[in-house]
């Protein structure tokens, strides 16, 4: 492991969190949005995580340097209905289609997506402040 691994590292998660807080975002944003483009109401995104692995060397396991996200993946949750035969995008029953979009969920999506990436934060700090002071060792 490199002496700036440790900066890639945080990086990628900060980037990570930001892809996870966009995605409740946009949800927030959507909450009540009952006809897209596609047709049908808004469809939660969400976002994925998955380590990002180097390749083994000597027979070692394999080392973890960072985190891949695939951001904006269907939430294949039902969409909630409500009877409103009134609404523009009732069907002929009556029942509208709501976005599968918690408001209260997404908040707190946002709260720890917040957190985690405040925490990245440090952590890269505190290694840039590490590689710092070892560069004032050779004064």
């Amino acid at each position: 492991m490199g002496a700036f691994d440790g900066l890639d590292i945080s990086g990628s998660g900060m980037n990570a969190h930001r892809a996870w807080m966009e995605a409740a975002a946009s949800n927030v944003a959507n909450a009540h949005t009952t006809r897209t483009a596609a047709g049908g109401p808004y469809q939660r995104k969400t976002v994925v995580f998955q380590e990002a692995l180097q390749a083994a060397q000597f027979g070692a396991p394999p080392m973890v340097t960072g985190v891949n996200v695939t951001a904006g993946v269907p939430d294949a949750t039902p969409f909630p209905k409500i009877f409103d035969p009134s609404h523009p995008d009732a069907d002929p029953q009556g029942f509208v289609l709501l976005p599968n979009v918690d408001p209260v969920r997404e908040m707190v999506d946002l709260t720890s997506a917040t957190r985690a990436y405040e925490a990245n934060v440090a952590a890269f700090s505190a290694t840039r402040s590490m590689l710092l002071k070892s560069l004032e060792i050779g004064k």
